[in-house]
C-alpha cells in the first residue's frame, strides 16, 4: 500500500522531527488529546485540573502550535487553541511510506537468504 502523498511531509507540512519532538512529551500528548474533542478550547480550560500553571501550559501550546499541531486564534480577549490533524496526517503518510520501504527491503534480504 502507497502512502498517499509521501512528499507532503516536505514541502506542505512541518518538518517530521518537529513534529515527533513537539508530541514526544507527555504533557503536550494531553493536551492534543483534550483539543481532539474538535472544540476551541482557551488557556484557561485546558490549564483546569492541571497541576501546571497557566505559562507552563502556554509554552506548551506554543511548541504544539510551532510544529503545526494545534492552531491558535482569539475570540474577544481570549485565545483559543484548537487542533490542526494536517501535520499528524502528514506524519502518517510519512511513517507509512518508511515502513512499506522497510517491508521491501526485508522481503529482499529474505530471498537472498533462502537462496
Amino acid at each position: 500500500m502507497s502512502p498517499k502523498n509521501p512528499s507532503r511531509i516536505g514541502s506542505q507540512s512541518r518538518a517530521p522531527a518537529l513534529i515527533f519532538a513537539a508530541l514526544g512529551d507527555a504533557t503536550r500528548l494531553r493536551l492534543v488529546a483534550r483539543l481532539c474533542g474538535g472544540e476551541p478550547r482557551s488557556i484557561s480550560d485546558l490549564t483546569r485540573g492541571s497541576r501546571l500553571t497557566r505559562q507552563a501550559i502556554t509554552k506548551h501550546l506554543s511548541v504544539l502550535q510551532n510544529a503545526g499541531v494545534v492552531c491558535r486564534f482569539r475570540s474577544g480577549r481570549h485565545s483559543l487553541f484548537k487542533f490542526h490533524p494536517q501535520p499528524i496526517d502528514a506524519l502518517r503518510d510519512y511513517l507509512d511510506f518508511v515502513s512499506e520501504q522497510w517491508d521491501h527491503a526485508l522481503a529482499r534480504l529474505k530471498s537472498l537468504v533462502e537462496r
